[in-house]
């Protein structure tokens, strides 16, 4: 094969040990922060039947999967979100399952999207939902896990902006915009982040809106006040832990996605500014719509490389720089199993440890090794340590090295 035709497709990437790390050190994190909040992992296949998939969402779903026949014939598809799958996991399972479910999914989706910048076709998609509550407390209880997640992560400048997608309702029937022009509206409205208000102007009088109803709609948007059920939302999450300061209802959150129903939310970053880290809300006829199953449900998603990035920028993953675990050298080729069983011995008592697995038993190569992979601690066994029932541990971080008696090495390594 042409060694320049050795790249990946448009929109799929590979991920270097440096920046798999990296992903997994999120993505632990997140696990780790969900099952404190009570969440459950699931896992659905990554090919569905196309039909499935297609639910009744239609043609425009049709144009972002990547669907084949497989080799018995049948119409199937790589999924493209997690919320169908979902949806007939509800369906299936719906008598074994605890209700209200409180579920997260971390799993690689794929869309036949063009690729641009921080849009992929294949990407890691991190959900988090609670399915058949219809009550505030389910939304302020994914609120607050939302604010931990980031909180957790070391993010301290960022703010949850809620709306109501029934405020938003209400305000263009105050505007007298006619109701087939709704969602195109808010459509527009979701860009009032990224576009100054004259330009949604515009693009609202192009999609038929008159100046007066976007004149009305945008002083109903500056005079709105937070509906009787965000304020109810936003006092549970306050009494869940949510700093009252990081809650900002903004009647502009629009959330273009059209199967919200009521609560909408968002996380901000105000040092990243390429958009938000995560966004939400309630969606309780989506299921039944999908499924045929009256499920309530509320949710988010973290926008996984966008969190990615923002935590490059502030510095918050463990130091690169900083070294870590253990190497044990093969002086020769007639200790090798010598260096076996010290490095067994040290993975049964629960400290990480690599072997040196190269024929080559030149110890200033395995420094070098070691040193390339940043790795803390080396221990070498030669002939006379061999004699005296003893290592040397040399740390690679200092240039310190002493010799420790082999049944104190797995104590002095524990400190």
């Amino acid at each position: 094969m042409d060694k320049n035709n050795l790249q990946t497709l448009k929109g799929f990437r590979d991920f270097l040990p440096e920046e798999a790390k990296k992903r997994q050190y999120l993505v632990d994190k997140l696990k780790g922060i969900f099952e404190n909040f009570g969440f459950d992992p699931l896992e659905t296949p990554a090919i569905e039947y196309k039909e499935i998939l297609l639910g009744k969402s239609g043609e425009e779903t049709d144009k972002l999967m990547y669907s084949f026949k497989d080799q018995g014939e049948r119409d199937v598809a790589l999924k493209y979100d997690q919320t169908v799958p979902t949806a007939r996991v509800l369906a299936t399972y719906s008598q074994e399952l605890p209700m209200p479910f409180r579920r997260y999914q971390i799993q690689t989706v794929w869309r036949a999207d063009k690729p641009q910048s921080g849009r992929y076709r294949e990407f890691l998609q991190c959900d988090a939902d609670i399915y058949g509550s219809a009550s505030s407390l389910a939304d302020a209880e994914v609120i607050s896990l939302s604010y931990f997640v980031y909180k957790s992560l070391g993010f301290n400048n960022f703010k949850i902006y809620l709306n109501d997608r029934k405020t938003l309702f209400e305000l263009m029937n105050l505007a007298a915009i006619p109701e087939n022009l709704h969602m195109p509206t808010i459509s527009m409205v979701d860009k009032l982040d990224r576009k100054s208000q004259d330009e949604v102007k515009s693009d609202l009088i192009n999609i038929g809106l008159t100046e007066s109803m976007t004149d009305h709609l945008f002083h109903h948007l500056d005079e709105a006040k937070p509906s009787a059920k965000i304020s109810e939302i936003i006092k549970y999450a306050i009494a869940l832990g949510v700093k009252k300061e990081a809650l900002i209802f903004q009647a502009r959150l629009a959330r273009g996605l059209d199967y919200y129903t009521s609560t909408i939310f968002e996380i901000k970053i105000e040092e990243y500014k390429s958009g938000s880290v995560l966004g939400g809300g309630r969606y309780d006829a989506l299921i039944e719509r999908l499924s045929g199953i009256n499920i309530p449900a509320v949710g988010f998603a973290v926008g996984f490389d966008r969190t990615l990035e923002a935590m490059d920028l502030m510095k918050l993953f463990p130091k690169k720089d900083v070294r870590s675990g253990l190497l044990v050298s093969v002086f020769n080729p007639n200790l090798v199993e010598t260096s076996i069983s010290v490095v067994s011995n040290l993975r049964d008592n629960g400290i990480p440890a690599e072997l040196f697995v190269d024929d080559t038993k030149d110890l200033r190569k395995q420094i070098k090794y070691a040193d390339k992979k940043k790795v803390r601690w080396l221990v070498v066994i030669g002939p006379d340590e061999v004699d005296a029932n003893s290592v040397i541990l040399k740390d690679l971080e200092s240039g310190y090295q002493e010799v420790v008696k082999l049944k104190d090495l797995i104590k002095k390594l524990k400190k």
